[in-house]
Formats: structure tokens, C-alpha cells, sequence
């Protein structure tokens, strides 16, 4: 106080929680988070229908989808969005795997902080349970390269089980490891993978088995005059990133034209500039042209009479990935254009798929750009295609990366919760607690698996335990059976990144929530909430 009047820091109608309340507000918002998408986990996961304020429907049980979709408010809540962000742009799968561990970790924290273990002291035990893990986690994962095609299609079909792709997941996987072997590269006895080089299109109106790999591309365009080639085998492709347009004058300037001569000699020399500039395409060869600016109607024309099939206004990507794939040099100038910068493609075709033209570049003899084309029966059930084979590609490119993998199930988390809790007798202390809440909340992983089986899930946990305590370290909960089962033997594989980004990710962001003892809500303006207790803070 000074002279009896309280100093006002924040403004009138400022929100201030503090302490424990802080604590158990922010837990609890981050919990719900980690229970919305629980249910999703595993193959027998549920799917959730999600409205949007304008009425589109999504169904899925991809958690970071979910989770984007929810638009959630809550600031911590928002960072364990993060957290299936994160592992998502990071790996591809494994997103509803590291919300729940990050929600079950703080959970775990809570039941502490009620038993006056100070924060400080379980954030220290939740590091070096995280620490111990990725050590732990390394000791027992089984090396993969290139060349598994077998171990690398269990990985992609592990990714999809669950999504609506399951049912042809056989043959999609397939798909996903052959276009991640064709943009794979070695360099210095490690695998590198862009994984922007494989483009997943999707279009419904046919079944997921009619999904197809093509060693090329697949272009969102239509071939732009009717004159044109619809299909051009041993295509000789040019890539223009210039307007085939006569250009504007920079300066604004007027043209006086006093006679019908003078009018139609402008009028031809305009077309004799384009004709010129066609003739350039023509004399290096090429015949498909990619063009990612704009194209005069005379262009075209002079482009289909010399038979070149071509495109206008092409993305950039689409530039990019076609330069990769076919060979071909992305030109800035038609002038500089010769035979040497072209691709090639064995064929280049347009077709009609659900209502809209697709340009195909087939063939290509070495590509290191891609193209899945997924399929469906409607937009709901290609879209959810879409995402299973996304997670399927990013899955084996994470693994090839790596080069490890571990056993699904809900095997290495039992694994890993059972040889940490043999680790937290050894470091003693209060961080013992907090070490074996960290293996606890680990198990939440197979707990859930158990759980969406339909049986009592006890009975699953405590066979699990005990199969681990005996040496079954690949043991884990098959869902389908509803009981403990060797998931080498049924090829239950993920990537070691998905597991170790996961776990850090989810522990990281628990440890944030956990050390924050102050949340203070500025006002919006106009607001007139009332002040909160403590809004205002005093001397």
C-alpha cells in the first residue's frame, strides 16, 4: 500500500489466476484436450464427426485433424495442440499418441503437486525420465533400410490401421513404399527423402483400389486450346516460368493509330511477336509446354498448330516437382529455351476423373518427384484415404531417416514404463516420484488400447505386465483378439521417431504447463468483465 491507496498495475477487468488454481485450471483444460482425442487411438479407434461453423463435416480419427478443427480457446490447451502440430509436420503419425501421453503426464503431476511435491521437483523427474527413455528406447529398436521392402510396408500399414484406408491397405502400402524408394536418395551411407517429392492427389468417384502410383506427375489443369494434343507419347517437355504474352509497357503510354492500315499492322505485329515466340518453343523440340504464367489466346492457337500440348498458370510446386521428375530446366526466358533443358516423359495425357481434367506425366525414366493418386467412394471417405496414406508416407521416411524402428501395440511403452521404474529406484530422492509417474503415465498407451477391445482392461494390462517381466519385450495388446499377443510375429512396426518425438514433445510441453504458477488475461477492448480477485495488484 502506499498512503493507503493501492497501486494499480494491470487494467481495470484484467484476469489473474495465481498458484495452485493457476496450476489445476491449466491441467484440467489440457486434460479434456488429451480426452477428446483418446478414443481415437488404435485400430479399433472411434471416429469423431466434427461441424465447422459453416456446416462441413469432417469425419476422422487422425488426433491433429481433430484437433485443428476443434478450434480450441484455452492457452495451455492450445499448446498441446502444438504438440500434435509438431509431431505431425515432424513424422506424420503418432499425433493422438502424444496428446494422450502429454495428458496423462500431467495427470500424473497433478496427484504430486496434491501430495506438496513441489513443481520444480517433478519437472526435474520428468526430464531425466525423458532423458532415460531415449536411451532406453534405442537399446531395443531393430535397425531398417531400404532395401526391407517388407519391414517398410508394415510400417506404412500400421500408419494406416484405423483410417478408412484399412481395407485396401495391402495394396496402398505397397503404393507408399514404391514412391519412397523412387525418391530416396543416399548420400554418405544415409538415406535422404524430401518428403514434399511425393504429391498425394485425391479425387473420389472410384474405389481405394483404383488408387495408383504414377512415376511422374499428376497436374490439376486442363491442356488450354482444343486444337491441342489430349494425349503426346515420348513427350519433350519445356517448363516456362514467363508469360507467353506480348508485355504490357511499363510506362503508361498512348498509341495514335489514325488509319484501318496502321491498326491492322499494330495488330500483326503483335501476332508476329507471339508467332516468334512459338516458333522458339517449336525449333528446341518440345512438345508439351508447362507454363506457370499466362498464355495469349494466339499462343495457344500457334502452339496446337504446330501439334504442342500445353498448360498455363502451373503452381510453382507443380513446376518444381515436374523439373525433378522429368529432367527438364525451369526457363525464365523463352529466348534462352534449347534442347538441352527439356524433360522427358514416356507419356503425357489428359483425362476426365470425377468431373475434372487432370494432366498425367508418365514414365519418366529416373523421377525423384512422384505422384499417388487416391481414390475413393465419396469426399469423406478419400479425404480420410488421404490422410492414412500421408502418415503412411511419412512413417517410412521417418524410419529410413532414423533407421530404426520399434514394435506398436503398446509394447515398447510397457517396455519402456517397466525398465523405468527399475531406473527411478536408482536415482532416489523426490524426483523418484516424479520418475515413476512418467513410467505410469506411459502405460496410458496400452491402458487405451485395452480399453477400445470391449474387455475389461485390467485383465490385458496386468497379462501384459507380466509377459514384459518375463522377457516378452515385443509383447503387446492385439485389439482384435482382446488379448496379449507378439507384435513382431503380426508385424505391428513404427518408426523410433514416432515414439521418441512423441515422448519428448508430450513431456516438454507438460513440463511448460507445470512450471506456470500466473495466468494473467489482459482485457479485450470494449470488454466490460468484471475484474477478477487479484486483478488488481497492491504494494
Amino acid at each position: 500500500m502506499n498512503g493507503g491507496q493501492p497501486i494499480f498495475i494491470l487494467p481495470e477487468g484484467s484476469l489473474r489466476n495465481t498458484g495452485k488454481d493457476a496450476q489445476s485450471r491449466n491441467i484440467a483444460a489440457a486434460k479434456a484436450v488429451a480426452e477428446s482425442v483418446r478414443t481415437t487411438l488404435g485400430p479399433k479407434g472411434m471416429d469423431k464427426m466434427l461441424v465447422n461453423s459453416i456446416g462441413d463435416v469432417t469425419i476422422t480419427n487422425d488426433g491433429v485433424t481433430i484437433l485443428e478443427e476443434m478450434e480450441v480457446e484455452h492457452p495451455a490447451a492450445k499448446m498441446i495442440v502444438e504438440v500434435a502440430k509438431t509431431q505431425e509436420s515432424e513424422v506424420g503419425d503418432g499425433t493422438t499418441t502424444a496428446v494422450v501421453i502429454a495428458g496423462e503426464l500431467l495427470k500424473k503431476a497433478e496427484t504430486l503437486l496434491e501430495q506438496e511435491v513441489h513443481p520444480t521437483v517433478i519437472v526435474r523427474g520428468y526430464r531425466l525420465a525423458r532423458t532415460k527413455s531415449m536411451e532406453i528406447l534405442n537399446s531395443f529398436a531393430t535397425k531398417v533400410a531400404l532395401e526391407d521392402e517388407d519391414l517398410l510396408g508394415k510400417i506404412a500399414m500400421t500408419a494406416m490401421t484405423g483410417k478408412s484406408g484399412e481395407t485396401a491397405r495391402d495394396s496402398l502400402s505397397a503404393l507408399a513404399v514404391q514412391a519412397v524408394k523412387l525418391v530416396a536418395e543416399q548420400q554418405n551411407g544415409s538415406v535422404r527423402i524430401n518428403k514434399d517429392d511425393v504429391k498425394i492427389e485425391k479425387k473420389h468417384g472410384a474405389s481405394m483400389e483404383d488408387s495408383e502410383l504414377i512415376k511422374g506427375l499428376v497436374i490439376d489443369k486442363d491442356v488450354v486450346h482444343a486444337g491441342m494434343p489430349k494425349s503426346v507419347k515420348g513427350a519433350r517437355i519445356a517448363l516456362l516460368d514467363c508469360a507467353l504474352e506480348v508485355k504490357e509497357t511499363e510506362r503508361t503510354t498512348e498509341i495514335r493509330v489514325n488509319t484501318p492500315e496502321q491498326l491492322q499492322a499494330f495488330l500483326e505485329q503483335e501476332s508476329t511477336m507471339l508467332k516468334n515466340m512459338v516458333k522458339k518453343v517449336a525449333d528446341s523440340g518440345a512438345n508439351v509446354v508447362f507454363c506457370q504464367k499466362g498464355m495469349d489466346d494466339i499462343a495457344q492457337h500457334y502452339l496446337a498448330k504446330n501439334g504442342i500440348s500445353a498448360a498455363r498458370r502451373v503452381k510453382k510446386s507443380d513446376m518444381e516437382m515436374l523439373a525433378k521428375a522429368t529432367g527438364a530446366k525451369i526457363i525464365s526466358n523463352v529466348d534462352e529455351l534449347s534442347k538441352a533443358d527439356l524433360g522427358f516423359a514416356g507419356l503425357v495425357e489428359e483425362r476426365k476423373i470425377a468431373g475434372d481434367q487432370m494432366i498425367f506425366v508418365r514414365e519418366c525414366k529416373d523421377p525423384k518427384a512422384v505422384s499417388i493418386l487416391v481414390r475413393g467412394s465419396t469426399e469423406h471417405v478419400v479425404d480420410e484415404v488421404k490422410r492414412g496414406m500421408d502418415d503412411a508416407v511419412l512413417g517410412i521416411i521417418a524410419a529410413l531417416e532414423n533407421g530404426k524402428v520399434v514394435f506398436g501395440g503398446g509394447s515398447s511403452e510397457t517396455e519402456l514404463s517397466r525398465r523405468l521404474k527399475t531406473y527411478a529406484d536408482s536415482v532416489g530422492g523426490r524426483e523418484q516420484l516424479a520418475i515413476n509417474a512418467f513410467a505410469e503415465a506411459l502405460e496410458v498407451i496400452p491402458r487405451t488400447l485395452a480399453e477400445s477391445t470391449g474387455r475389461d482392461p485390467i485383465d490385458i494390462l496386468v497379462d501384459l505386465r507380466t509377459k514384459h517381466d518375463k522377457g516378452g519385450e515385443t509383447m503387446g495388446v492385439d485389439v482384435f483378439k482382446a488379448a496379449v499377443a507378439d507384435m513382431k510375429q503380426m508385424g505391428v512396426v513404427e518408426p523410433l521417431k514416432t515414439k521418441t518425438q512423441a515422448i519428448t514433445s508430450a513431456s516438454e510441453a507438460a513440463e511448460m504447463i507445470l512450471r506456470i504458477d500466473d495466468v494473467i488475461t489482459s482485457k479485450s477492448t470494449g470488454s466490460s468483465a468484471p475484474p477478477m480477485p487479484g486483478g488488481e495488484m497492491g504494494e
